[in-house]
């Protein structure tokens, strides 16, 4: 599978989920093994008035995200992977007015499991955000309904 054949997956499959849509994340980037999201700043997004920083879960949710998503630039073929575990450490708040990336990469994917980690980080000042590991858990391609699996490759398999 090529990238672009990734990229268009990636961005289908984020598209289907509704707090994605709501929070504008989109696709920046994808290769194999490799995934970067980006979270655009919105006014909806701000956890604090006074400062203006975003809110902890916006970005919980991009790295959740980040990290379920990059296992489809893993896998040649598409299947659902719930997520077994997913730990998010959270190193400093972002800066406000700025969008906040979501690199996610998959280190090891097993028969039965697929393990990531992702980093969410602002392209202006090169500081780790947050850091987040995760564990998904395989069912398999016949396992993950038909109709919804053509959606997110497209009706190419």
């Amino acid at each position: 599978m090529n990238d672009s054949i990734r990229f268009d997956r990636v961005n289908r499959f984020i598209h289907t989920l509704e707090q994605v849509q709501a929070l504008g994340i989109d696709v920046a980037e994808a290769r194999e093994n490799h995934l970067v999201l980006r979270l655009p700043y919105s006014e909806k997004i701000i956890g604090n008035p006074d400062s203006r920083i975003i809110h902890g879960g916006a970005i919980t949710t991009l790295m959740d995200t980040a990290s379920g998503s990059v296992i489809i630039c893993a896998l040649e073929d598409f299947e659902l992977c719930p997520t077994l575990d997913l730990r998010v450490d959270y190193m400093r708040p972002a800066e406000p007015d700025e969008a906040v990336l979501a690199r996610a990469e998959t280190y090891r994917v097993t028969r039965n499991i697929i393990f990531t980690r992702c980093e969410a980080y602002q392209e202006s000042h090169g500081q780790t955000i947050a850091n987040c590991v995760a564990t998904f858990m395989r069912i398999g391609r016949e396992a993950t309904p038909k109709a919804y699996r053509e959606l997110i490759t497209g009706g190419v398999e």
